[in-house]
Parts: structure tokens; sequence; C-alpha cells
């Protein structure tokens, strides 16, 4: 596939989102449990996973550590699902090519062949074929263990209790990030139920960091004490120790520099990130917990944090114009979108570039724009590359429900989208903010990257 994914991996997207540990436990059986050999850090939660997971990945290459990386989804190729930064050589190599260290095509094709033929012998067992996601999570484990690599920080891809990923036995450290109502159709309907199934991924003795629900956006004063104290009963029940990390006053020293960077105060310490927005400085004091729980010094941690960049998250691709992408693809999301542009960045009007699933929360999305943002004073809609897109005429029409009267242009092709918002945006110096589904992401990124 263009996109780099092998054609046995691709394949098993048929096999649709099943959650579950059998097939991931006799398949990594088949493979001689690689992961057992793996010191890891386990995240999960519903929004900030990817921040947290990059800013602690880059702390610990600061430190020198030989960084394994499992993210998802990718953006714009399959390879970025898994990366390895070698320590501080690593992290710089990456700061200039931002393929570095992400597994090798041979690499993938091997490893991927590998999974294949214990594929084939489990079903061949009588047992259900792993799901895609199963099937990445077993190549990831086989490449971290060869590459030896000194601790690996794995993201949850669905939930926690049940996702492949959690066959770990004994992380050095849980992360659970912020929660919010998201694939309720298989986690629950309430908060409480979601966060259930996130605390799954406790273990007994292993510490936990969690993020502040009372710091998060997108819940009611109820359901972020519902979430708290879910999560605590589960720790307690383990033995878990628990940090619980976030502090409220450093977002009233939020400020951002001429240069796009953000700056903020926690523990008697100014912290600058180029990780933008009031919702990440929760993401990074949750990350800066965990690292102090793996073992970082101070200094380290805040040369981590500085370096730290995650793609599609608030990204600044350019200064003039000001062009911001974000993958922004819920409600909550959307909030923290539009406060950041509004509140840290000031803005006040916006050109938006847009294209969304179509089972996503849209009102909600649209409404939370409309709430906590800038003004949107002209839009382009487009289709973004994926099956499950929602017509981008239609995406026009829920537009103009909220904003009477932005000037609205439906352009299918989501290269041509961007390439025409980008041309006006030079024209007239509006912003251009680039949203609602990391698929669009990968279609106008390198589209995007090629103009500025």
């Amino acid at each position: 596939m263009p996109d780099g994914t092998p054609d046995f991996i691709s394949d098993s997207l048929k096999f649709g989102i099943n959650l579950g540990l059998e097939r991931i436990t006799a398949l990594m059986d088949l493979l001689g449990n690689p992961q057992k050999n793996l010191k890891c850090v386990h995240v999960a939660g519903t929004n900030g996973k990817g921040s947290v997971c990059a800013t602690l990945g880059t702390i610990m290459a600061c430190a020198g550590k030989k960084v394994g990386l499992f993210t998802s989804p990718f953006i714009e190729r399959f390879s970025e699902r898994m990366r390895i930064l070698d320590g501080r050589e690593g992290l710089s190599k990456f700061e200039n090519d931002d393929t570095e260290g992400e597994i090798p095509d041979d690499t993938l094709q091997r490893l991927s062949d590998v999974v294949k033929n214990a594929t084939d012998k489990l079903v061949g067992n009588g047992m259900e074929h792993p799901t895609e996601f199963e099937l990445v999570t077993a190549i990831c484990f086989l490449w971290f263990a060869e590459e030896k690599v000194d601790i690996a920080i794995l993201e949850v891809g669905l939930g926690g209790l049940y996702d492949s990923t959690n066959i770990i036995e004994h992380p050095v450290c849980t992360v659970i990030t912020s929660i919010g109502k998201d694939h309720t159709d298989r986690l629950g309907d309430t908060v409480g139920e979601i966060a259930f199934q996130k605390a799954g991924i406790l273990k007994p003795g292993s510490p936990l960091v969690l993020s502040d629900p009372f710091m998060s956006a997108g819940n009611t004063s109820e359901e972020k004490s519902e979430i708290k104290k879910t999560i605590e009963k589960s720790a307690k029940e383990l033995d878990v120790p628990v940090t619980v990390a976030g502090d409220e006053k450093s977002i009233d020293s939020c400020r951002a520099d001429e240069n796009y960077n953000m700056l903020f105060e926690y523990s008697g310490k100014t912290f600058k990130t180029k990780l933008l927005g009031f919702h990440q400085v929760l993401n990074i004091e949750t990350a800066i917990e965990a690292a102090k729980v793996v073992g970082v010094d101070e200094d380290t941690i805040g040369e981590g944090v500085e370096r730290t960049s995650w793609k599609c998250r608030m990204e600044v691709l350019s200064q003039k114009p000001l062009v911001v992408l974000d993958g922004g693809h819920n409600p909550q999301g959307a909030q923290v979108l539009s406060d950041t542009l509004f509140g840290l960045l000031k803005i006040k009007k916006v050109r938006l570039l847009m294209g969304v699933m179509g089972d996503k929360d849209l009102d909600g999305i649209l409404d939370a724009y409309k709430e906590f943002g800038p003004d949107v004073e002209f839009c382009i809609t487009t289709r973004p590359d994926n099956p499950r897109s929602m017509d981008p005429l239609e995406l026009s029409r829920q537009i103009k429900l909220v904003y009477n009267n932005v000037d609205i242009k439906v352009i299918e092709d989501p290269g041509r989208a961007a390439r025409a918002a980008f041309a006006d945006s030079g024209s007239d110096g509006l912003p251009l903010v680039v949203t609602g589904s990391l698929y669009l992401m990968g279609s106008v990124r390198p589209v995007l990257k090629g103009l500025v």
C-alpha cells in the first residue's frame, strides 16, 4: 500500500475491532513472548495519550535511553506507529527528519511474515484470526525485543482492560490520561464505565500516574468525581500507588512566546514546550510525574519537555501565514483546540479546513468551536481518505447551521483543498486551522509541508 502497510496487515482490517486477550495471548505464546523481556510504561486514556507518550519518550531519550515508542493511529506512514529513539543522538536525528527511528521497511516486512506464519498456525488450531491491531502489537513487541530497547512506551489502542497491549505483566509505570465519552459502543455509556476499562491496565504494585480528572475539559464535576473514584478504587484493590498529576495554578501561568512556544510554571520551575494548549499542560505534567517515577532527574525532564514535538496536535507548520494542524475528532478535543486558539494564542478569526468521520459527534464538535473558539470567517470542507468519512457537502450544511454567515467552499479532494486554503491565507493573512480528523492530516500535511 502507498502508506507502507504490509498486505497481511491491511488484509486483516476486515476482522474489525474485537476486544479481548485470548488471541494476542495465544499468538505471543507462539512467538516466544518477547514482551516479557521489555521494560514498559503503559499509557491509557481518551485524550492526551499520544502527547504523553511523545513527551515521556523524548525525556527518556534525553536521559540517554534507547526508547521504543508504540503509538496509533499513524498520520502519513504506517511505520510511524513504532519508532526507536536511540538516546540523544537518535533524538537529534529525529528533530531533523521525522522519519528517523521508524521501523525500516525490510524489518517490517520480515516481522510481518513471522507474525503471519504464527497466525496461520493459530487459525489452523481453530482460534479466531487476530485483529489488525493485535498483529501490529505483536510486530512491535518482536522489534523492540530484537533491538533491546531500554524502555518501551506503549499507547493503548482502545480502552485498556481488553486491549492487546495489556498482555504486558509488570509495567514499571502505568499512566491514565484524560477520560471522556468516546467509543461508548464498546467501552460503556458513562464515564465511570469507561474509566473502569482504562483502569484495566493497572497491575499489582506497578505505580500509576493519573492525570487529574478535575483539570480535564468536557466533563461535569460529577463525572470528574466518578472518574477519580473509579480509578482509585481499582488502584486500591491492586495495591497500586497513585500519583495524581496536574496543578491548576499552572494554567494561570500559561503564555505563548513570539515563536508559538508555550511557557508555564510547575513545581517551582518554568517549562517551555512546542506542544500548544492549556490541555497540554496536564499532559506534560503527567509525563513529568511518570518520568520521575521511572527515575529521571529534573534537568533532563526540562530538556525533554522543551524538545518534544507531536505532529498534528496543535502543530504550527508555518508562522507566516500561521498554519495550525490539529486532529481534534471529538467534542473534548474540539474544546481544547478552540480554547487554545482563542485563549492562549489570542486569535480572533480563522480560516477552517475541515473533514470529519461520519460516526463522530459533529454537533458537539461544532458547538465547542462556537462556544470556546475564535470566529470562523471562511471554511473549506473536504473528504478525509477513509470510507467512513462524512460527505463534505453535508458537513458544509451542518457548519452553516452553526455559523450562519460563514463563507464555505466544498473541495472534495483534500490535497486541492489544502492548496486552496493555504493560498487564501497567504493572500489575506488569516490563520489557517486544519482539523476534524487525523485521517485528514495524513492527506494534507505533506501537501502543506511542500508549500511552507
